[in-house]
């Protein structure tokens, strides 16, 4: 994060842990706002790589699930990076700003996926780079939210994906509970639109934009959860994140095979866990079935979790389809918490997952 955006948010009340924005001085508040009032986010607890140079293009291509060639200055897309098996090492959204392309993931996975992808460059004519002080990175989601943009910049984005550049400034509208958007710019402009927006919007911190990830059903790979799922696990077909028409890319075999081949035995749900702690990616759910020995057996792992303004815990998990459907869930643990299958704002026939 640059030291005058930190100092920034600072005279704005924004409170750190872990030099990110936790909150801005009521934790409490900041949820129940988020779900049904218009809110602003910082942004620097995700990550961003930069990629440029006349063949980008074409080596981000041969590397990630999506067609990269459908991205351009006024279009981005969800897309993953696999393993040859077919695992995700990171998801992200990509878009284009200028001549440069922009990953944006977790901010933890930003150098594992820089390391790897340099080991592929080779005598390719693409520069790959850690983008975090490059742009300064806002959001804003609410039921006024197209209303609140289009008076701070001029318009905004009409459909989801779709991005604008008015003056210097990137937004790109993304899935949510109300429409929501991801800005983007160098640190004065954004200082400005920050000053506009927060007229009539609420500040929030991390965990409550986290939330509108999860109610929108768009997963979040993470250092725990990397190499666990194949994208179709995780839904990401059917949020526009993987091509089956594009040519090869690490994993595309095993991705295309379970795609046309097989039955797909897990995928992406949303929960909720009679708790008020959330558990962290990665932990493991429990279903009603057991073994040899009596004892219950793993139906699937926590993507991510957060606290919902409701009192209990809003996740997306990955569960066995069977384990789901026979219910009887529970969280890991001595005691755990019950699970409750949730309605993702998607179905799971859509016609993107073809």
């Amino acid at each position: 994060m640059k030291p005058e955006w930190k100092a920034f948010l600072t005279d704005a009340g924004a409170e750190f842990d872990d030099g990110l924005v936790a909150h801005y001085g009521n934790a409490e508040r900041e949820r129940r706002v988020v779900t049904s009032g218009d809110v602003i986010c910082d942004l620097s607890h995700t990550g961003l790589i930069a990629a440029h140079g006349d063949e980008a293009a074409a080596f981000l291509q041969g590397q990630f699930s999506n067609d990269v060639l459908r991205v351009d200055s006024g279009t981005s897309q969800m897309n993953s990076y696999c393993t040859p098996k077919g695992r995700m090492l990171a998801n992200f959204r990509l878009f284009m700003r200028g001549e440069s392309y922009y990953l944006r993931l977790h901010r933890a996975l930003v150098e594992p996926t820089l390391k790897r992808l340099h080991m592929f460059v080779l005598r390719s004519r693409v520069t790959l780079e850690d983008a975090d002080d490059a742009l300064v990175r806002l959001g804003l989601s609410g039921p006024h939210a197209v209303d609140e943009l289009k008076a701070a910049l001029g318009a905004a984005p009409e459909s989801e994906d779709a991005i604008i550049h008015p003056g210097d400034i990137t937004a790109v509208r993304v899935p949510g509970p109300h429409p929501r958007f991801e800005c983007y710019g160098e640190l004065e402009p954004m200082m400005r639109l920050y000053e506009k927006l927060n007229v009539r919007c609420a500040p929030v911190g991390a965990g409550p934009w986290a939330l509108l990830d999860i109610l929108a059903g768009i997963p979040t790979v993470t250092p725990a959860t990397s190499e666990a799922f194949v994208p179709q696990m995780a839904n990401m077909q059917l949020i526009g994140g993987v091509s089956f028409k594009k040519g090869c890319y690490p994993g595309q075999e095993v991705v295309a095979r379970m795609h046309y081949l097989g039955k797909l035995k897990r995928r992406m749900y949303r929960i909720s866990i009679d708790t008020d702690d959330p558990p962290t990616p990665g932990t493991e759910i429990l279903g009603a079935a057991t073994d040899d020995k009596g004892e219950p057996q793993a139906a699937g792992q926590i993507v991510d979790a957060q606290l919902h303004p409701d009192g209990n815990v809003a996740a997306l998990a990955v569960l066995q389809i069977a384990a789901a459907e026979a219910g009887g869930l529970r969280l890991a643990g001595d005691g755990g918490p019950d699970v409750t299958l949730e309605t993702l704002p998607y179905p799971f026939d859509m016609a993107a997952a073809s």
